[in-house]
């Protein structure tokens, strides 16, 4: 499966700010606990404090670190100041440019509990519960992309690279599909088999196969189209597959 699946604004969205925060998300991702500001108030210098609290806010809101720490919305920076103590928000140059910002991606990984993307068994996890989800479920790359974006970051994963993560999508939904297939094809019986088959021939003189005409519906609401429909249904019903056993499939990935 090619991995190009991804729109630009998805790719422009990944693993950075993409405008304010909603009020929610400023309580839910930026509220900084008593534990949280113990950690901080350790710190050395009001950038260093500051600096912290946004690597912090920011890796539990978005899953990745910065790598311009500083590069965040100027009401998240509000929002933590406020929180210790109206710290001046221009110190945050000085953290810009300073190697303690590395120190600290280290500090909130091992204190919070951060794990690289391809650290086990919860790589394996992940990978389990995308073939699950692709196996049993008919949804897009790119909303599956996006669910997956959104599992790391609750569970303390690091994003990858934009197009690591698509890869894997890609190959894991392949894999589910690749084994779909191979169940499917192994319903039929024989004489079901050779039926198929012959859906895909075309006929002498004409420009489609069975399979092409049929699989189109009628798009006009009258009675012709009332009629077609009808011998349409009667011609797939007369082909006797309709008693293949599909128990092996899941009920979201069948279209009666």
């Amino acid at each position: 499966m090619p991995v190009e699946f991804l729109s630009g604004e998805q790719e422009k969205r990944y693993g950075c700010y993409n405008g304010e925060p909603s009020a929610e998300q400023l309580a839910k991702y930026f509220y900084l606990d008593d534990l949280d500001k113990e950690l901080i108030k350790k710190r050395r210098g009001n950038h260093n404090r500051l600096g912290l609290g946004l690597q912090l806010c920011t890796v539990r809101f978005l899953g990745t670190f910065l790598t311009d720490p500083t590069d965040v919305p100027l009401l998240v920076v509000d929002y933590l100041t406020s929180q210790l103590g109206q710290l001046d928000a221009s110190c945050l140059e000085q953290y810009r440019i300073s190697e303690t910002k590395w120190e600290h991606t280290a500090l909130i990984k091992q204190r919070y509990g951060y794990q690289e993307f391809h650290s086990q068994p919860e790589h394996w996890k992940l990978v389990r519960w995308l073939y699950q989800r692709s196996t049993l479920s008919a949804e897009s790359p790119s909303i599956l992309f996006d669910l997956t974006t959104a599992r790391l970051a609750e569970r303390k994963i690091l994003l990858p690279g934009v197009s690591v993560l698509a890869r894997l999508v890609a190959s894991v939904r392949e894999r589910a599909a690749n084994r779909l297939f191979k169940v499917l094809s192994s319903l039929p019986n024989k004489k079901q088999i050779e039926i198929l088959e012959k859906l895909l021939l075309i006929k002498e003189l004409a420009r489609y196969s069975t399979l092409d005409r049929l699989r189109h519906s009628p798009t006009r609401v009258n009675a012709k189209s009332m009629l077609v429909a009808i011998n349409r249904l009667s011609e797939i019903r007369s082909f006797g597959i309709s008693d293949i056993d599909l128990s092996r499939i899941p009920p979201t990935r069948v279209n009666f």
